[in-house]
């Protein structure tokens, strides 16, 4: 039945897109067709005006538009209350282009019944298969007040989500998006047969998941869902079974096979395939038919269209657009993602926080570099790892290159010190690491002060960043890279030479630098998402956000 309504949901999406690209919608036919306004200029606003009071007597009556108030009235102020959506002969395009994109979108967005609106529809319908039209009508200027202010429900809903509240109940906490959707309004009334649907304020990563909605709307009709089972535990080129021709169908309608193949052999293309489509997947790649490629497989149709709306709603939090530098770091696609001037300049492999420690989606200016760290060991690992330890064994602490500092930041000695008596709850020092390769936080550490302590850093444990799954840290993110990172942030700064670099990250004694241009760090967590090269990629949900996320969706 759930697959049946998502695969509902993406047929609803394919009308929305041939509604988009045939963006000369017309009302039903009639005497009051559709006037074409195209050669109006901004100054020419319809002739038509509201009275000054209609928008008080209008919300009074539709008191569910009351949030929204101020901002049709504003909107009004600003045209000196001549009509938007109607003139005096009829509908305008961009009325009937926003009533069936809201039509459409009223299902694709989970059957939200904030967003259909059986009056509005009533009155469009009338309005537009009359005989006669009538510019007093009385049905005109409650046809216009609600086309306003349903843009601004729908706009809300649609492009903005849910609220920042809802969000970081799900914790996210990422400063949302500002969107300006009385100024987007203006746009779409006065850039007159534009493409309504291409004026939606949504990160364009939006648009190419929603695509790709489309697409396996189109691949669902004719892919069985049955699991595939292997007989054994590896499958590779050259072998021969019967499940290699349910693989080839599968990866085919996946698009990783550019060419059909019903024979059972597994071919140098089926490997390629299986390859393309474990890269796509964050899977190990090696062209092998085994456990966790056909896993991957078998996922339903129906919970990778889920995956794509829960990313889609996260989209609608995010800005449109990034300008500059900033990092991304993906939580579940385990990468660090390296921009200069909007444009990719490189990525990594990174570690992130293990389940129960899990790192916190947010995001901070970076400020600060700080070579050759020191790492104070946090209150938990003091608890339950380190305290224990010396308690265990007098010579933890040297074994670990560690010492205890007081408030001052004076070294005491471990021997002065009645290690019984304390507990993490009391223990009234600072334990640290010293600088050194063996460090926790190797070499350098990269600082974007927050109330969270999470900071991206160097490691001595660099054999985990060839692993899969790569949720192994206490929250804090561990980079592959930590030198290319380290350079790239101070490459303007012509003291930092390579060398200079390398010399502080040896150096035994920490230093901090101050960054003179902050560059912005986001913490994100998506699921699916289309790569430069336009492929759609997914990722496990590795700390469940998508299922709580899912709840909020698509519970009814």
């Amino acid at each position: 039945m759930r697959y049946r309504f998502l695969l509902s949901i993406c047929l609803v999406i394919a009308a929305t897109y041939w509604i988009a690209c045939n963006n000369q919608s017309k009302p039903k036919t009639s005497k009051a067709k559709a006037r074409d306004e195209a050669h109006y200029s901004k100054e020419e606003y319809i002739s038509i005006k509201l009275d000054s009071n209609a928008v008080n007597s209008f919300i009074a009556k539709h008191p569910e538009y009351v949030s929204y108030t101020d901002l049709v009235k504003d909107f009004y102020s600003k045209r000196n209350y001549h009509y938007a959506w109607i003139t005096d002969s009829g509908m305008t395009e961009q009325a009937a282009s926003f009533m069936n994109l809201m039509r459409t979108d009223a299902n694709y967005i989970g059957q939200d019944s904030s967003l259909v609106n059986h009056v509005l529809q009533a009155q469009f319908d009338t309005l537009t298969t009359r005989e006669q039209w009538r510019a007093n009508d009385t049905l005109v200027p409650s046809t216009e007040l609600m086309l306003t202010a349903q843009f601004f429900a729908y706009g809300n809903k649609v492009w903005g989500g849910m609220t920042a509240d809802s969000a970081k109940d799900l914790e996210w906490y990422i400063p949302r998006k500002k969107m300006e959707i009385g100024s987007l309004l203006e746009s779409v009334i006065d850039h007159k047969g534009k493409d309504f649907a291409g004026e939606a304020p949504v990160h364009k990563q939006y648009n190419m998941l929603r695509k790709e909605l489309e697409r396996i709307s189109n691949m669902s009709k004719d892919l069985p869902q049955d699991s595939l089972i292997l007989d054994k535990k590896v499958y590779k080129k050259g072998d021969s079974a019967a499940v290699i021709v349910a693989v080839k169908q599968r990866l085919h309608a996946w698009g990783d096979l550019a060419v059909a193949d019903t024979s059972n052999k597994y071919t140098p293309a089926l490997d390629s395939a299986v390859r393309r489509f474990q890269d796509r997947m964050g899977l190990k790649v090696d062209g092998q038919l085994q456990a966790a490629t056909i896993t991957a497989l078998n996922v339903p149709l129906s919970k990778r269209i889920e995956q794509i709306l829960i990313n889609m709603e996260r989209l609608r939090w995010v800005p449109t657009e990034q300008t500059g530098d900033y990092i991304l770091v993906n939580i579940p696609e385990f990468k660090m993602h390296v921009y200069d001037h909007d444009s990719l300049a490189w990525s990594c492999n990174v570690v992130v926080g293990k389940p129960g420690a899990s790192t916190v989606v947010f995001s901070r200016e970076m400020k600060y570099i700080v070579f050759a760290p020191y790492w104070n060991v946090p209150p938990g690992i003091l608890a339950n790892e380190v305290l224990p330890g010396i308690k265990r064994n007098s010579g933890y602490l040297a074994r670990h290159n560690m010492e205890v500092v007081g408030a001052s930041g004076k070294v005491i000695a471990p021997s002065s010190i009645s290690w019984g008596k304390y507990t993490g709850r009391n223990f009234p020092y600072i334990v640290r690491q010293k600088p050194g390769g063996a460090n926790s936080l190797g070499k350098v550490k990269f600082l974007f002060p927050n109330e969270y302590n999470i900071y991206l850093h160097d490691t001595p444990s660099k054999g985990l960043f060839n692993e899969t799954n790569r949720t192994f840290s206490h929250g804090c993110i561990r980079v592959a890279e930590p030198k290319r990172l380290a350079e790239y942030l101070l490459r303007n700064d012509t003291y930092w030479t390579e060398k200079r670099i390398d010399e502080a990250m040896n150096a035994g004694k920490e230093k901090y630098v101050t960054l003179k241009t902050q560059v912005p760090v986001f913490i994100g967590y998506f699921t699916t998402w289309v790569n430069s090269k336009g492929e759609l990629n997914f990722r496990n949900d590795v700390y469940g956000h998508d299922a709580q996320l899912a709840k909020q969706l698509f519970t009814h």
